[in-house]
């Protein structure tokens, strides 16, 4: 007979903390996990009005970027032989599976201090319906189409359901373990769940967090009439989610909130008026008596305890604070309502409603909560610049709530389109800056889980090699072990062809050195090959130039999927999946000659105009779309393709390291435009000159989240 839940609940609570505690013992070690800044992003409508990047040299500004790690420009007395000072936050939106992600801020690096113990607040909505649609629909010109999950985040959903509550508690587990450790001793954390699996995940933080610190578990009533209770319906309408609120301490941060009284308690207790406006009556006496420690004397001919001093009394009587009704009756205290701060806030939340699809904060994400849910948890669990973290980042509501209060937030998720929503949200609440940061090397991070912790970068070649269908050259030719070859292939139109395959490590940007090296091999290694073909994860922002440049056409490169090693293990081996991979084509981002015009009116500056030319999506056949929609977006992408962009941006002064948008766009941004559904092909910033030339990076990210980027040098006019 199967284990219930709750006898399988230790073994879990022990496999989660032992899986915790690898993560704990591998922050030290050369090989922790990092994060990679993919964009610093300056929020503007008006690149003009953003002085941001103008105040310090390129130099400087990474270095302040690098949280923990200030510019020698930072302090005036900072030399060259001092220890830097701390530098300022900077807030994070970070792309990827949450555990990595926290792995890296508690193992930190020369760049980032760790945050083990220095967050104040987290809050989490993780996914507790086993049942829900993860579809994204996307909205183009003329056309709506329905895009499954990434296999990335099919294979989290279905891993966390696989034996299905069970898998769900194992996956939550360490997770939770680890936000303990990132929390302050004075932090809280608020888990929002609703009947699924809140029950079995609170017994989990009674193991995590310690019984005796949870606090509330607060119940919001989310909707009035719920969909579920339909005609021969055998069950209540479910209408409430649960979120359990624990602190790490007895001494966590609290600032008491109060909510406003009901109209029905107003009428009832505040039914006076004078000039200062509406107040109640209250008992002056002091229950208790001596026991407590009241004054006991005659007031207005009236002999009690008293709440006050015989002087405090006297002067709220001045004051018209102390009335008697009649004479004979016991003094009453006048409270008016404006001093009064309301009802104390309670568990049970009735008056927070959900996020309506008209509502200004809508931004068309299916679980989204309202901010005044989260202004709540924020007023009472976090002060102002406190670290307020969210690893459940969704629409982003925990991050847009944050910056209004004044406090510095992490957000992550695994979803390209909640990072997409979040960044957006944040853009066009004209956030301070942030990064746009991903899990550095994911891949090398997939294929220790998936191979084990010692294993060697020619093991995951050799899996490319094999899911290309490509077999590997002889050991003494191919040392690295990432080269292999396929023969007889039918290669334009010519049988008999031999081909050349190199799959290019995780850990490196495929560019233009790789490409040279490649095509050196396929010309001289043994003998000499028809064509190469090149396998890469990553690439350097210009390989499409590159491409170019280089006009071999013996020369293909291909992506690797980067959901490779998430498909294997959930698979379960290279057989299974051998025959499903696809190796598709680069996307690629052209631009109009960019203009480059002193200003005819400020000497001091200059305009950059950048004009979108064309964009060539990633192959379809890598996107997750059945064929009805697959025929759908080669239909707008022959005749529309610019309208595949979500979102654009421009970096005018480009480092080749991180990219610094000071201008941006996207879809649904009626600022720059009036059509909600595709974005301004034309971007003019109006700059500080500079002398000499200068290296522009445009970035596009399409609807289904895919990267492309273009960098060139603009001289001077």
């Amino acid at each position: 007979m199967p284990k219930s839940l709750l006898e399988q609940l230790p073994e879990i609570v022990a496999n989660g903390r032992k899986q915790a505690e690898k993560i704990l013992e591998s922050l030290e070690s050369r090989s922790r996990v990092r994060l990679q800044t993919r964009e610093v992003v300056l929020p503007a409508r008006d690149s003009a009005a953003q002085d941001w990047i103008t105040q310090q040299s390129r130099a400087a500004q990474r270095e302040v970027f690098a949280p923990g790690q200030a510019s020698l420009l930072d302090s005036p007395q900072a030399t060259l032989g001092a220890a830097p000072a701390e530098a300022p936050w900077t807030n994070r939106l970070i792309y990827g599976d949450n555990l990595l992600a926290m792995a890296a801020l508690l193992a930190g690096d020369e760049h980032q201090p760790s945050l083990r113990g220095k967050v104040d607040l987290i809050y989490i909505d993780p996914p507790f319906d086993s049942k829900a649609d993860y579809r994204t629909k996307v909205t183009l010109p003329g056309v709506e189409l329905e895009q499954k999950p990434t296999v990335i985040e099919q294979f989290a959903y279905s891993d966390t359901w696989s034996d299905g509550t069970a898998s769900y508690l194992a996956m939550i587990t360490p997770r939770l373990i680890l936000m303990r450790e990132l929390l302050a001793d004075t932090g809280s954390i608020y888990v929002h769940l609703d009947w699924h699996v809140g029950h079995y995940v609170k017994l989990v933080m009674d193991e995590v967090f310690g019984k005796d610190n949870f606090v509330n578990e607060i119940i919001w009533k989310r909707q009035t009439a719920k969909g579920d209770i339909t005609q021969g319906a055998t069950h209540m309408g479910r209408i409430h989610d649960s979120i359990f609120f624990y602190g790490k301490s007895h001494s966590r941060i609290w600032n008491p909130v109060y909510t406003p009284y009901a109209q029905e308690y107003l009428d009832s207790f505040y039914r006076h008026k004078d000039s200062r406006g509406r107040y109640r009556l209250s008992d002056a006496t002091a229950p208790g008596g001596a026991s407590k420690g009241n004054p006991y004397y005659e007031f207005l001919g009236i002999k009690r305890y008293w709440r006050f001093s015989e002087q405090k009394m006297h002067a709220l009587y001045a004051e018209g604070r102390i009335v008697q009704t009649n004479p004979g009756t016991v003094p009453q205290q006048k409270r008016y309502l404006a001093e009064m701060p309301g009802v104390p806030l309670q568990d049970l939340w009735m008056d927070v409603q959900p996020v309506q699809a008209h509502a200004k904060e809508a931004v068309e994400y299916g679980t989204q909560k309202p901010e005044v849910l989260l202004d709540r948890i924020l007023r009472a669990s976090s002060n102002e610049n406190s670290i307020v973290a969210d690893f459940n980042g969704g629409s982003g509501v925990t991050a847009a709530v944050a910056e209004k209060l004044g406090r510095r937030w992490i957000t992550t998720d695994l979803g390209k389109p909640a990072c997409m929503i979040m960044r957006k949200r944040l853009i066009d609440q004209e956030a301070r800056p942030f990064l746009y940061q991903a899990i550095g090397d994911y891949q090398v991070e997939a294929a220790k889980a998936h191979l084990g912790r010692d294993f060697r970068i020619g093991d995951l070649s050799q899996i490319v090699l094999s899911l290309y269908g490509a077999l590997p050259l002889p050991a003494e030719a191919n040392p690295q072990r990432n080269l292999g070859q396929i023969s007889g292939l039918d290669w334009g139109g010519q049988r008999g062809k031999k081909t050349l395959v190199l799959a290019d490590s995780p850990n490196k940007l495929t560019g233009a050195a790789t490409l040279k090296k490649a095509i050196a091999q396929r010309d001289n290694l043994l003998g000499g090959w028809d064509r190469v073909v090149v396998l890469g994860w990553n690439f350097e922002p210009s390989i499409g130039e590159t491409i170019t440049a280089l006009n071999d056409d013996r020369l293909e490169v291909l992506v690797i999927p980067p959901d490779l090693l998430d498909r294997l293990k959930k698979k379960g081996g290279i057989d299974k999946l051998r025959g499903q991979v696809r190796f598709s084509s680069l996307q690629y981002l052209t631009l109009q000659p960019i203009q480059r015009v002193n200003s005819a009116v400020n000497p001091g500056e200059e305009t950059l105009t950048v004009k979108l030319k064309n964009y060539v999506l990633l192959s379809p056949e890598a996107i997750n779309l059945d064929d009805a929609n697959r025929i759908k977006l080669q239909t707008v992408a022959n005749a529309e393709p610019l309208a595949l962009i979500e979102y654009w941006a421009v970096d005018p002064d480009y480092d080749g390291q991180v990219f610094r948008s000071v201008w941006q766009d996207y879809r649904g941004n009626t600022a720059n435009d009036a059509d909600a559904l595709r974005v301004v092909t034309q971007a003019s910033l109006t700059l500080p000159v500079k002398s000499g030339p200068r290296r522009v990076c445009v970035r596009v990210v399409d609807v289904f989240g895919f990267e492309a980027e273009v960098v060139t040098t603009v001289e001077v006019a």
